[in-house]
């Protein structure tokens, strides 16, 4: 039976989460990533890129290129909210999908042309999360994975491209080498320096000629150029851990700075997991110095989602961890062993008042941001989650500290 492989990519995701928020960003230039100088860019709009603007690159070169770019830090956990939601729509619909990251997933059709017909059946997927979701999509439709990721990106802006079977060659052959997949910068330039441009080149030429010049890389590259891909959708399975770290602007001895920010870590996460109504067994500290000598600790719990109970532990190992004669370059913050399930009290510890609290903190944030609620020691720690939007001045509830 012959294959059909439907490719999704949602269109500038980080961009598109932060304009259904705030329509006022729509038509703006938007850089998404680390504001300082040494941030990156996660993700640029369309209205950015004809400065030469890309994903991957410097935030200090991306707005000197372009000034008048809107600059956000982007919140790890609104952007996992979207995609958790698109992954249930498409979960519920097609019998066999692969996430293959935050915003691109793969699905196996084959087999329902003869009830449904997969170009009108992917049509209807991808409007149902238009209109579901509110953001925009793409997607390629052909006989396997490399050919409906490019034509994916043919495709592109929020729109939708079928590539039919036997036409796999012609499709790739006017492209540029770079839209092959696995084709990076390093490999693009060796390419073009033995004078390939288009893809019909490689489609003529003898594999062992790339086999030759790129290893076994090359006759990957050769197979991909010529539409010939046999990797399997790979059936999606929720991840097993969740994690956060943050890389400071200068090096830092600050102990309370480096504890604020831990606190803010930890609640963030938990409130991730609460939300996704998960629980962890295992928790762990991570600490880069400025020599960049790496240090962690683990530690296995019992399954929980509460802050009060996780911050005590994070703080505890970091305190083992850290080296006072040190400057901090990175702390980081990991939860694994996750299982599906709600937070379960605590008979010896918990109140009904705390109870409470944490039913009350979730609902704000649910409504106004992962931000809208935080404790006073974690103030410090503003870029976790996510920055205040420059159209929004309402400002954060702050939880001070109320000893038992």
């Amino acid at each position: 039976m012959q294959k059909t492989i439907l490719h999704l990519d949602l269109d500038t995701f980080f961009v598109s989460v932060e304009r259904k928020h705030d329509s006022r960003l729509k038509g703006k230039p938007i850089l998404v990533g680390g504001i300082s100088d040494r941030g990156v860019v996660a993700a640029c709009s369309y209205e950015t890129r004809g400065y030469g603007v890309h994903s991957g690159m410097p935030m200090k070169m991306a707005k000197e290129l372009c000034p008048e770019a809107i600059t956000i830090k982007g919140n790890a956990g609104t952007y996992s909210k979207c995609s958790d939601d698109v992954t249930e729509i498409i979960k519920e619909h097609v019998p066999l999908f692969e996430k293959s990251s935050i915003d691109e997933f793969y699905a196996d059709l084959t087999g329902m042309d003869r009830f449904f017909g997969c170009y009108k059946y992917a049509s209807e997927l991808r409007h149902r999360i238009i209109k579901e979701v509110g953001l925009p999509i793409s997607f390629g439709l052909s006989v396997n994975k490399v050919v409906s990721k490019v034509a994916t990106n043919e495709a592109k802006p929020n729109n939708q491209l079928k590539i039919d079977f036997g036409l796999e060659k012609p499709f790739l052959a006017p492209l540029s080498i770079k839209k092959i997949p696995m084709v990076g910068d390093k490999t693009y330039q060796t390419l073009r320096n033995l004078g390939l441009r288009q893809v019909r080149t490689i489609q003529e030429m003898p594999v062992d000629i790339m086999q030759r010049v790129l290893g076994k890389n090359g006759k990957i590259i050769w197979k991909r150029a010529n539409g010939i891909d046999h990797t399997p959708v790979v059936p999606f399975c929720d991840r097993k851990s969740i994690s956060t770290e943050r890389t400071f602007d200068k090096d830092t001895i600050d102990v309370v700075k480096l504890k604020g920010i831990l606190i803010a870590m930890t609640e963030n996460l938990a409130y991730q997991l609460r939300r996704g109504e998960k629980l962890t067994a295992c928790v762990a500290v991570k600490i880069r110095y400025s020599d960049f000598n790496t240090y962690s600790k683990q530690l296995r719990i019992p399954y929980t989602s509460a802050d009060h109970i996780l911050i005590p532990q994070i703080l505890e190992m970091f305190k083992s961890l850290y080296n006072r004669r040190l400057l901090v370059r990175l702390v980081g913050i990991r939860f694994s062993h996750l299982v599906s399930g709600n937070y379960q009290i605590n008979l010896f510890d918990d109140t009904e008042e705390i109870l409470n609290l944490y039913n009350a903190m979730d609902h704000i944030r649910k409504r106004y941001g992962d931000k809208s609620v935080i404790r006073a020691s974690g103030m410090g720690a503003r870029t976790i989650g996510r920055m205040q939007n420059p159209f929004d001045g309402r400002p954060p509830i702050v939880l001070a500290h109320r000893k038992q």
